[in-house]
C-alpha cells in the first residue's frame, strides 16, 4: 500500500478523519488527472498560461499526497509562468505524468475506488 503516495500529511490534515481521508482522496482522484491531461496538451502546444496555470493547481496536491515529483511540476510550472522558450521540459512532464498515473491507479487500488 501506498507506494507512489503518503497519506501522512492527508491524515494530519484531516485530524485522522477517515471519511475526510477519503474525500480527499476523491478530490485527489477527480482533479489531479484531469489537471494532468491539461499539461499532456499544454507543454507540447507551447500553451505556456494553460501550463502554468495547471501545474500551479495541481502543486499543493502533489505536495500534500508525498509525490516524489513535486520538484519536476514547479519545473513545468515556472516553463510556463516565465515563458522559458529555450527550456524542453518534457522529460520532467514525462515524469510527473507517470507518477501521477502510478498514483491513480494504485489509490483506486487501496481504497477500492
Amino acid at each position: 500500500m501506498a507506494e507512489h503516495y503518503k497519506l501522512e500529511r492527508v491524515r494530519e490534515l484531516a485530524e485522522n478523519d477517515e471519511d475526510f481521508v477519503v474525500a480527499l482522496v476523491g478530490a485527489f482522484l477527480e482533479e489531479v488527472p484531469e489537471d494532468a491531461e491539461r499539461l499532456r496538451n499544454s507543454v507540447p502546444a507551447k500553451d505556456y498560461k494553460e501550463t502554468y496555470q495547471a501545474a500551479h493547481k495541481m502543486k499543493p496536491t502533489i505536495d500534500l499526497f508525498g509525490l516524489s515529483v513535486y520538484d519536476q511540476l514547479i519545473e513545468v510550472q515556472d516553463w510556463g509562468k516565465f515563458e522559458q522558450t529555450d527550456k524542453d521540459v518534457t522529460s520532467q512532464l514525462q515524469e510527473v505524468l507517470t507518477a501521477i498515473e502510478n498514483t491513480v491507479n494504485e489509490i483506486r487500488q487501496d481504497f477500492g475506488l
